[in-house]
């Protein structure tokens, strides 16, 4: 999967967040996805993109049944609806 600036992804959590940037860690060099909370504007996170779309084992907290930790939406209405 490729992620690229400006798309809207759901976290299993059920939360939506939108790509701020796609950066790369000065030491190992690794792709980093720079990303926000749609509804909060506060803070602005980081993680590996490896990470990022890590597969979700079978748990309660995935309310969204999504096999990645990271899915891309392609229909913002989706994101409508889950507010």
């Amino acid at each position: 999967m490729q992620v690229k600036q400006g798309e809207v992804y759901r976290h299993f959590k059920g939360k939506f967040y939108y790509i701020v940037a796609i950066a790369q860690d000065c030491e190992t060099l690794e792709r980093v996805i720079v990303y926000q909370h749609l509804d909060d504007t506060k803070g602005i996170w980081t993680r590996k993109e490896t990470s990022f779309f890590e597969e979700i084992p079978k748990r309660d907290d995935n309310v969204t049944g999504q096999k990645h930790r990271f899915e891309r939406i392609d229909n913002l209405e989706e994101y409508h609806l889950g507010k």
